[in-house]
């Protein structure tokens, strides 16, 4: 971790320095844990900056008592008052001094992480985790550690071993008990997973500041604020913090595979064992996925604490910005990270891999949220909307880059305007299949497909192929495929099951529209998703029918 304080941009004058100078009420300096070890600026709970020993004296010094000549008295050789100042204005720049212009910082209940983040503080934690330092103590042993992973191990081979039990436990839908308790265990287990980290660093020495509730990319999570980890004086103290969540995750997905192995050996309830199964494969993929760098996660934290460099990410972002706006538009570009010769290629990694998450996650709920109608719809259109905007922000910023780059106006006005013609291009010439969701149910003798008010009924003719699909929690099989037959749509009442990936609601039913299928043979009592083939549409129309429509419908 290098973080500097930020030197004041070229273009913008500097504030007047106060007469006086004083640090901010929620500035701490903290000194080297150990030999060796960096000066810490402490802004805030969250804010980290390293700083040489000289400017840490200054800070410590500045306390609205002194003028910078008085500071560059007490400070000594070599420090002058040109230099106090110049420290000064930097500190003043990245908000460490106070400043009767600007209201005091208070901790927020409530905070916006850009991208798509959200989060809600419930408690400060660390009282609380201190009381556990003793077991923390017994259980830092390596020991323990290969028995954790001996148990993760044996997870992913009862996996293997169950590989067909495991696939139709996804493709199924689940009893309602069984999901409740799904997601009771799982959000548990997700509360452990950031509990282990604020232990772990209460463990070092650290201090949790924060533990709460969060919408991560629209997903309801918890968080542990950990980041007084940076006063940690070692790169692999910090590594551990970051990664205990995910061994956390990991072992209670392999005590969950093994369970379900004993569960089938012994011959116990299948469902049972199917619960065991889903709960062992939603915690190695949340496992898995906290371990991606490219996102502000465990991985990324652990990468970042290894290689010793404060906000990779961002400084990782703007090269590959400035790597695509140099390709594009010309000019001369100084690199965030200089001394990081992969750095352009990760940040182009952390710019899309956001795009790829929300695209799997309209991939697996997509569906699902189109068809509980206006809700689904909001929800869906909020996103990517928001989506749009960070791209459109993205683009902005690439073009500023390459202004301050010294980019030839006649060759940035031209690659925008090529930019802005493929867009338009690829909007009205691409055709792209399109799809209308929705459930259906096999009762009465006939094959039902069902929708909400918000399906496109206009696209689902007469004759067309219509896809039925079982309602798993995560995947679907196919069960057959029929037609849509000629009558046309009436109101209905429709089981719950139809519509969500629950079974045993039958007798809970909700309004629908209704359009009888030929030609499915499905066994009555079965319900599921039904995917009607609409042919083609031009991208700009997909979009429009399927994110903004729904609120015309």
């Amino acid at each position: 971790m290098r973080p500097t304080l930020t030197r004041p941009a070229a273009d913008q004058p500097p504030a007047p320095l106060p007469q006086r100078p004083r640090l901010a009420a929620d500035v701490r300096v903290h000194e080297p844990a150990e030999d060796g070890a960096p000066w810490l600026v402490q802004s805030g709970e969250r804010r980290y900056l390293r700083v040489t020993a000289g400017m840490a004296r200054l800070l410590s010094l500045t306390d609205g008592t002194r003028d910078p000549g008085e500071l560059a008295r007490e400070l000594g050789a070599p420090w002058t008052a040109e230099l106090v100042a110049e420290g000064l204005l930097r500190a003043q720049r990245t908000e460490l001094l106070e400043d009767a212009g600007r209201p005091a910082r208070r901790d927020r209940r409530v905070t916006f992480v850009p991208p798509l983040t959200v989060q809600f503080t419930l408690v400060r934690p660390e009282r609380m985790l201190n009381r556990f330092r003793p077991l923390t103590a017994r259980l830092a042993h390596r020991g323990w550690a290969v028995t954790a992973a001996v148990l993760a191990a044996l997870g992913v081979l009862s996996l293997a071993v169950q590989a067909p039990a495991a696939w139709g436990a996804l493709a199924e839908p689940v009893s309602a008990p069984a999901l409740l308790a799904l997601l009771v265990v799982t959000y548990c287990g997700t509360m452990l997973h950031e509990f282990a980290h604020g232990l772990v660093l209460s463990h070092y020495g650290g201090r949790p500041s924060r533990m709460g509730f969060m919408f991560f990319y629209l997903t309801p999570a918890f968080f542990c604020d950990v980041s007084d980890g940076w006063r940690l004086p070692k790169n692999r103290q910090r590594v551990r913090v970051a990664l205990a969540g995910i061994a956390t995750q990991t072992l209670l997905a392999g005590l969950a595979g093994v369970g379900s192995l004993v569960v089938a050996a012994t011959g116990g309830s299948p469902g049972l064992r199917d619960f065991l199964l889903l709960l062992t494969v939603t915690n190695y993929v949340s496992g898995f996925f906290n371990a991606v760098p490219f996102v502000k996660l465990d991985g990324y934290l652990a990468l970042m604490s290894h290689l010793d460099i404060s906000h990779l990410r961002d400084r990782s972002m703007t090269d590959a910005r400035r790597l695509v706006a140099r390709l594009l538009f010309g000019g001369r570009y100084e690199r965030a990270l200089p001394g990081v010769e992969w750095a352009p290629l990760f940040g182009l990694a952390c710019m899309l891999f956001p795009l790829y998450v929300v695209s799997m996650a309209f991939t697996l709920w997509g569906s699902v949220l189109e068809s509980t109608g206006l809700v689904g719809a909001v929800v869906v259109s909020v996103a990517l909307g928001y989506l749009s905007l960070r791209v459109y922000a993205g683009a902005r910023r690439l073009g500023a880059e390459a202004r301050d780059a010294g980019a030839s106006r006649v060759r940035r006005a031209a690659v925008s305007a090529v930019g802005a013609v493929a867009v338009a291009g690829a909007l009205w010439g691409i055709s792209v299949p399109y799809s209308v969701t929705g459930g259906f149910v096999a009762e009465r003798g006939r094959t039902v497909f069902v929708a909400t008010g918000t399906t496109d009924l206009d696209a689902v003719a007469a004759g067309a192929r219509v896809r039925l699909l079982s309602g798993g929690v995560v995947l679907q099989k196919e069960l057959g495929t029929a037609t849509v037959g000629s009558a046309g749509p009436v109101g209905l009442t429709a089981p719950l099951s139809a519509l969500a990936p629950v079974k045993g609601l039958d007798a809970v039913r909700v309004p629908a529209t209704g359009i009888v299928l030929d030609g499915t043979g499905a066994a009555p009592g079965t319900t599921g998703q039904a995917v009607v083939d609409a042919g083609e549409r031009r991208l700009g129309d997909w979009l429009y029918l399927k994110y903004l429509a729904p609120f015309w419908r």
